[in-house]
């Protein structure tokens, strides 16, 4: 069954009128509100560069894993089929990723710095430049959503530059034979940050878990992202947008490849995750916490380094 996300027209935001503006914002809200799952069509980032970013991923994961496990790190660079799985789920999930953050300024020594693969040559300059994009798409997101909320324009802004964002190169091969029954491509989970910007699969599989307990397929054309709300976003507003939950399931056709890009927004680890003013009301509040503490907590769940 496919499912009943809508899709929202950025070039409303972008280069509309006011009230092109209010359209915009009223189904982005309501669609995070009701599915915590929207599609972004006319997001500007150019088709042919998203061809290619994936033509980069295919040609490193193609390489052996001797070659891409020296590119090994915390949060950064190569994480190894079968690592990550969902939380409370044991089995691993079916997938390989490489992970890529902010670029470390001067005068600021991260804690885990991005690593780049000499093969394929181009992959550097591909996916430092799809970062950018995305990121500037989820700041653009993250002030209506602050407009909705009574916060200041820029309260997001604030937060997430230099944070913890990070761009995943997901790669879930074809399923091995003999797996166990208990593992698919991502077990059902909610995503731990405050917004994800997925560039449209390689392949299907992507559901949502409906408040009716249905599972919906969410299929999206290439020129479109799909946008959800995290764990953290879902904290900050006390449910008001959910962090809804998700998976994606091995292929019941050709057992092939399958390539995704997720974008998972974060804000910088001292950042408090404490309820919003403007929320306090939907129900009782979760304790305070501040962003980092969050992140590594949820990262020890799925069997991740902390940061």
């Amino acid at each position: 069954m496919s499912s009943p996300v809508q899709t929202v027209n950025f070039d409303r935001y972008r280069n509309g009128s006011q009230r092109d503006y209010q359209s915009f914002k009223l189904a982005l809200i309501s669609g995070l509100k009701e599915h915590g799952f929207i599609k972004l069509s006319n997001h500007g980032i150019d088709p042919e560069f998203l061809r290619h970013c994936y033509q980069e991923a295919e040609t490193f994961f193609a390489q052996s894993e001797q070659e891409k496990l020296k590119y090994s790190g915390a949060l950064r660079g190569y994480t190894r089929f079968g690592t990550e799985h969902a939380k409370d789920h044991a089995a691993p999930d079916l997938k390989e990723f490489w992970q890529i953050g902010h670029e470390a300024e001067p005068g600021n020594n991260m804690a885990h710095p991005n690593v780049w693969p000499e093969s394929p040559v181009a992959f550097r300059e591909a996916f430092q430049a799809l970062f950018q994009e995305l990121f500037e798409i989820g700041q653009s997101l993250l002030r209506v959503i602050a407009d909705e909320l009574e916060l200041e324009p820029d309260y997001f802004d604030r937060r997430v530059e230099g944070g913890t964002s990070l761009l995943r190169l997901l790669h879930y091969p074809p399923i091995p034979e003999g797996v166990s029954s208990d593992c698919i491509r991502a077990a059902a989970h909610e995503d731990i940050n405050l917004i994800t910007l997925l560039v449209a699969a390689e392949g299907s599989g992507l559901e949502i878990l409906e408040r009716d307990g249905n599972w919906l397929a969410v299929e999206n054309r290439p020129d479109e992202l799909v946008i959800d709300t995290g764990d953290m976003m879902a904290r900050l507003t006390n449910g008001l947008f959910p962090a809804t939950t998700h998976r994606v399931i091995n292929p019941s056709g050709p057992n092939v490849s399958r390539y995704s890009m997720p974008f998972f927004l974060q804000p910088r680890p001292e950042t408090s995750l404490a309820c919003l003013p403007s929320c306090e009301h939907l129900k009782a509040k979760e304790p305070p916490i501040k962003a980092g503490e969050f992140l590594n907590q949820r990262l020890k769940e799925i069997g991740l380094p902390g940061s």
